[in-house]
């Protein structure tokens, strides 16, 4: 019965631990694949230990604790995905205050207990890059040393010593902060809760020598709280950004007018000029088109006015393509009296309304 109860705690602390950090659905694991070491300091707060003393009145009674200093160092493998298996020596100091229940006595000494552990974790990424949760399981072996546990009871001094070892399993749940400008090295701060389970003995002498018995402790349970520091080998720090490449802005489109005589779709010299600085132009920007759309005023009918603005574009198009602008990239377009530059009434002669607008884009 015994055995199954320490195996089933042993599973549940491993396994449940384990459960939860895989269960973080699909948090991604820290970037962390190698070999690491780590280590911790901290404080443990230990819980009461059942006892059976040698005197036959006082079979059972609980052995009052007090917290002491707790220390790890470990050796691990980080796989890149998360899980991280390690191999963790321990040390727990255990105060003693005195005995209740059965028997109510003052007890000094101590005990110390120093474990061998192997952990399985799980490193979450949970989308900052300053700090990663994980959780974990481990079991292994640890030897509690009674040191000098003296009971002072009726005047008389029953001390006792010796070791003894247990089965444990523990369960682990933290946090690590990755130090910037060090890749690799995080501190860590984190909790684990340690099971040394079974009954133990340990040989008790009265203090004129004789041999009265044995003391047996049942199981122990510590809580422990660390800080610590980690450095896995071989992490390279991320790339760097790329420098931020200036691109330039698209240039505006740019546009030319060429002015006409009145019903004309002839170029005069001032026209021919203008579409040369538009050819000259188009060398030395990046175009995708050149839109050459025609135009006329009021004066005439719809239909008139709508042929003599595409004969105009066509006109200054054919300018164009002698002045070397390919002509495949020209667009021609007539809109007639349309879009007037210079609102007027109907029938009237305007000559910056008798126009070729060149527009380069």
């Amino acid at each position: 019965m015994r055995v199954s109860k320490i195996r089933m705690l042993c599973a549940s602390a491993l396994l449940g631990s384990l459960g939860l950090g895989l269960g973080a659905g699909s948090a991604q694991a820290q970037p962390f694949q190698g070999i690491y070491l780590g280590g911790g300091v901290g404080y443990n707060f230990p819980s009461d230990i059942g006892v059976q003393t040698p005197f036959p009145t006082n079979p059972r009674t609980r052995l009052e604790t007090e917290g002491g200093i707790v220390g790890l160092g470990s050796l691990g493998y980080g796989f890149g995905n998360g899980l991280r298996l390690e191999i963790e020596g321990n040390y727990r100091g255990i105060g003693l205050k005195g005995l209740t229940g059965g028997l109510s006595a003052p007890v000094t000494g101590s005990l110390k207990t120093y474990g061998v552990m192997a952990n399985a974790l799980f490193d979450m990424d949970v989308g900052s890059a300053w700090v990663y949760p994980y959780v974990g399981g481990g079991v292994g072996y640890a030897w509690s040393t009674a040191d000098n546990v003296s009971i002072v009871s009726g005047g008389t001094t029953t001390t006792s010593n010796g070791t003894n070892g247990r089965f444990a399993v523990q369960a682990i749940a933290g946090l690590s902060f990755p130090m910037p400008g060090v890749p690799g090295l995080s501190m860590t701060t984190e909790y684990r809760f340690l099971g040394v389970l079974g009954d133990a003995s340990t040989t008790t002498v009265t203090n004129p020598g004789a041999v009265v018995g044995t003391i047996r402790t049942q199981e122990q349970y510590n809580h422990s709280f660390l800080l610590g520091v980690r450095y896995a080998f071989g992490v390279t720090p991320p790339p760097a950004a790329p420098a931020a490449v200036a691109t330039p802005a698209p240039a505006a489109a740019r546009s030319y007018l060429v002015f006409f005589d009145w019903d004309k779709a002839t170029l005069t010299d001032r026209a021919r000029a203008v579409v040369k600085e538009a050819a000259e132009a188009s060398t030395r920007v990046s175009y995708t088109r050149i839109e050459v759309n025609g135009y006329t005023d009021t004066s005439g009918s719809k239909q008139y006015n709508q042929g003599l603005s595409v004969r105009r574009a066509q006109a200054v198009a054919a300018e164009l393509v002698k002045l070397n602008v390919p002509k495949q990239a020209i667009s021609i377009q007539g809109f007639g009296d349309t879009k007037l530059l210079i609102p007027t009434g109907a029938n009237t002669r305007e000559p910056q309304n008798r126009r070729v607008e060149i527009v380069i884009r």
